[in-house]
């Protein structure tokens, strides 16, 4: 009996897993166009088939099989996808800021604190089977690096800060008075590297990814997509949301997705760490860096 062809994925998430899934038994051709679709989603919505091929290095006639092989009809439908993607992501923030005061109402705190429970409470469902991959990735490293710029500033420092009450041989990765490309040099192979990002992204986050990816170091994407620029080619993605009734994307999810891990990271070193972070404490109480009680 012919087995039934599986159906085409309805959104980028499916339709990235169909092509990490597949991508080993494609034909050369198909892996290079399927590799574009994966390295440069923004380009397929904008640019037409002719012209997408002609970047990639392929015929046209290529990505129409291609997008045949995954399950659609012909490249409109997989373009499709990407064009449902683009409508979706957040609105400027003068646009959301106008609606904001459009819609004031005095029930709008409520609304807020519903929204962020949700957003918390996803994070559970969204992490649940690449938690653990990531805390191993990072347990293993030798040297971790931590990224995060404008809006996703506070959760990268956040991390680092905590991390570093346990483990020392963590770093920020900071862009004062432009030293963000000698900074990138420290990272090498046996590193792990930590970018946290959400739309729109900073065109540090994606330096930052580029220069890790060419030293060869892990990569730990923690973003508000699977299918975010920082994610497409890191080894472990953890993902929020940033859902907000506000004009600002909310970067609440991101700082408890970041103390979730911080947990998770504790446990995995054990006793060891724990003394580190004893040891920490006491330094900071002795320094007068913390108010003792009286």
């Amino acid at each position: 009996m012919t087995p039934y062809p599986a159906p085409p994925p309805q959104n980028m998430p499916a339709l990235v897993a169909r092509i990490q899934r597949d991508f080993a038994n494609m034909t050369p051709q198909f892996q290079i166009g399927a590799r574009y679709l994966i390295d440069c989603p923004a380009d397929i919505p904008v640019a037409s088939m002719r012209r997408i091929a002609e970047q990639a290095g392929v015929q046209p006639a290529t990505l129409v099989r291609l997008a045949q092989s995954l399950g659609y009809q012909g490249w409109d439908d997989l373009k499709r996808i990407y064009v449902q993607a683009l409508r979706s992501e957040p609105k400027r923030y003068a646009v959301q800021a106008r609606k904001l005061v459009r819609d004031a109402n005095p029930t709008a705190l409520g609304q807020a604190v519903a929204v962020q429970a949700d957003n918390i409470q996803a994070l559970g469902q969204a992490n649940a089977g690449r938690m653990a991959a990531a805390t191993r990735m990072l347990s293993a490293a030798p040297h971790v690096h931590i990224a995060g710029f404008r809006a996703s500033y506070a959760p990268a420092f956040t991390f680092q800060y905590l991390y570093r009450l346990f483990r020392p041989s963590v770093s920020l990765l900071r862009s004062d008075a432009g030293t963000l490309e000698m900074e990138l040099r420290a990272i090498n192979r046996r590193d792990a590297t930590v970018i946290i990002s959400f739309a729109p992204y900073s065109h540090e986050s994606m330096q930052v990814a580029d220069a890790a990816r060419k030293a060869g170091s892990k990569v730990l994407a923690i973003c508000d997509s699977v299918v975010a620029p920082i994610a497409l080619q890191a080894d472990c993605v953890l993902v929020f949301s940033t859902n907000t009734p506000s004009f600002f994307p909310s970067s609440t999810p991101a700082l408890a997705l970041v103390e979730i891990l911080i947990a998770q990271l504790l446990a995995q070193a054990g006793p060891k760490a724990v003394e580190g972070l004893k040891r920490a404490e006491e330094q900071l109480h002795a320094t007068g860096a913390y108010l003792n009680a009286r």
